[in-house]
This record gives C-alpha cells, sequence and structure tokens, in this order.
C-alpha cells in the first residue's frame, strides 16, 4: 500500500520513516530528492480521512497548520492518504517556557473561535454540541464495555456511578467550536521560542470548549503554574476562557476512564504504561 501512494504522489525519496505517537493513523516523515521533508499520512478509515479533509480546508489560514501539497481519496484497500509539508520544529514538552504556552492559550482559543460553516455541508465532521450531554455519555459509556473487562466489579460500578453523579454537576457547554478532540503536546509543534502550529485532525468535532483542555492540561500545564496561568492569558486574549475548575475535574475522571477502554482496544501488551498510568489516575479520583 505505502509504494502505490508513493507512486500516486509521484514522490522521488531520500529516505522514509515511520512516525512514532501516532495513533489513529500511520504517518511517514519522508526526505524527498531535494533535501525537502513532507510528511505522508494515512488515516485508519475512511471517516477519519473524510474529517481530515474537511480540517484542513475549515483551518487553511485561520490557524497555523501543515500545508496539505496533496490528496489521495484512496480505494477499497487504502482509506485515502495525506501528503503534508512539515511545520519546522519538534513536538512540545514540558521543558517549553510561559512565553510558548501563552502562545498555545492564543492558537487553542483561535481554533475555538471557529464555528460550523452555515453554507457548507460536512459529511465528516459532525456538530456534536446540540446534543452535547449525550455525545459525552455515548463516548463514557461505548469505553465502559471494554473497561468493564479490566476493572474489578465493585470499582467499575463505582466509576459508573461517579459518571453520573460528576455530568449532573457541569455547567451549560460552551460552543459550538472548532475542538480538536486530541490537543496534547504530541500534536503541538514548537521552534524555539515560537509555535509553529498543530497537526492530527482525525478525531475532530464542532462541540463544546470544556472537552478540549484534558489532555493539555494531563501532559503539559499541570506541570508548572507559571504555564498554567500563561496559558490562560494567551487563550483570554482572544476569547474568554471557561471556568476550567468547574470543568477539568469530569473530563480529567472520564478521560482516564476512556482511555484504559481505548489500552484495551488498541492492545494492552503495546500500551501497558499508558494503562498503568490512567489506572492510577482513575483510582485517585476513586479511592
Amino acid at each position: 500500500m505505502l509504494n502505490r501512494i508513493i507512486q500516486q504522489f509521484g514522490l522521488q525519496l531520500l529516505s522514509i520513516n515511520e512516525v512514532e505517537d501516532s495513533h489513529s493513523s500511520t504517518v511517514y516523515k519522508c526526505t524527498l530528492s531535494d533535501g525537502e521533508n513532507v510528511y505522508l499520512k494515512i488515516p485508519f478509515t475512511k471517516l477519519k480521512c473524510q474529517r481530515e479533509l474537511e480540517a484542513y480546508e475549515i483551518l487553511k489560514g485561520r490557524v497555523p497548520i501543515p500545508k496539505m501539497m496533496d490528496y489521495w481519496s484512496g480505494d477499497e484497500e487504502c482509506p485515502g492518504a495525506f501528503l503534508l509539508s512539515e511545520l519546522k520544529g519538534k513536538p512540545l514538552t514540558s521543558t517549553a517556557t510561559p512565553t510558548i504556552a501563552y502562545q498555545i492559550g492564543v492558537l487553542h482559543a483561535e481554533m475555538h473561535s471557529i464555528y460550523p460553516p452555515a453554507e457548507k455541508v460536512l459529511m465528516g465532521i459532525k456538530n456534536e454540541f446540540p446534543n452535547w450531554s449525550n455525545f459525552v455519555e455515548y463516548q463514557f459509556y461505548s469505553f465502559a464495555e471494554d473497561v468493564r473487562d479490566i476493572l474489578d466489579e465493585k470499582l467499575y460500578k463505582k466509576a459508573l456511578g461517579k459518571f453520573k453523579k460528576m455530568k449532573q454537576q457541569l455547567p451549560s457547554p460552551d460552543g459550538p467550536s472548532f475542538v480538536h478532540m486530541d490537543f496534547r503536546p504530541a500534536n503541538i509543534i514548537v521552534d524555539n521560542d515560537k509555535v509553529s502550529g498543530m497537526i492530527d485532525f482525525e478525531s475532530v468535532r464542532f462541540g463544546s470548549t470544556e472537552i478540549d483542555f484534558t489532555k493539555l492540561y494531563r501532559d503539559f500545564l499541570s506541570f508548572d503554574v507559571n504555564l498554567y496561568n500563561a496559558y490562560q492569558k494567551g487563550y483570554n486574549s482572544i476569547r474568554p476562557l471557561i471556568d476550567l475548575e468547574n470543568v477539568l475535574p469530569f473530563y480529567q475522571f472520564t478521560d482516564a476512564f476512556n482511555s484504559i477502554g481505548w489500552c484495551k482496544r488498541r492492545g494492552i501488551e503495546k500500551n501497558t504504561l499508558f494503562l498503568k498510568e490512567n489506572l492510577a489516575r482513575l483510582k485517585k479520583w476513586l479511592l
């Protein structure tokens, strides 16, 4: 399949290497014969491919993202493929400065300022906002089928009860906004003291912004209050930030729970460390 895609795009390659930490697609970093670096991205499903395609059309010129250089709609064997330019820099790390955190806040708020297009019918990106409560509930109970096999029955029932109780205390949702759904350090590219942009749009929706802070807080903002404060200032410079203290606990809890289910679906052996981390997080909420 890879060779067919390379031929489809007419690429002359010096080297090609698979990118790690890509969970919803297969990604290759390619060095072309002229020395330019580009990326080949093959989403796992047609739906993810369609979401990604629509996201590039919606986000282009509004927030910094890679340039879509070419696209192939695929066939019976391949769901489709993208040829993407390289954003200069490397994925965000916890050693980044408050200046970077401020820029991430600006980027995140600019994305959340994008609303469902009135003039365009979208086939891949759904607007979940009108039924946001049902969407959150569906996601949780969908993963619950997998989590049931991991947790002991007492802890599992306690988690279901905790979900119901915390969900009732949520404020009104904030949106409808373009939400990334996987806004984490691996998908934010930084070049020295500048944020180059963001990547990976196969999970995007229109929905409530409240769901989109969890992974960034888990993997970056929670490490240093100065980062957290700078991020909030950056975000507020574009649009009002919701009361995170009011919604983060619920989404931190559901993220830990859903991530356990995700590990079960994707293979416990190859996701052992991530599974252990989320089991520990869940038990902190429940015990």
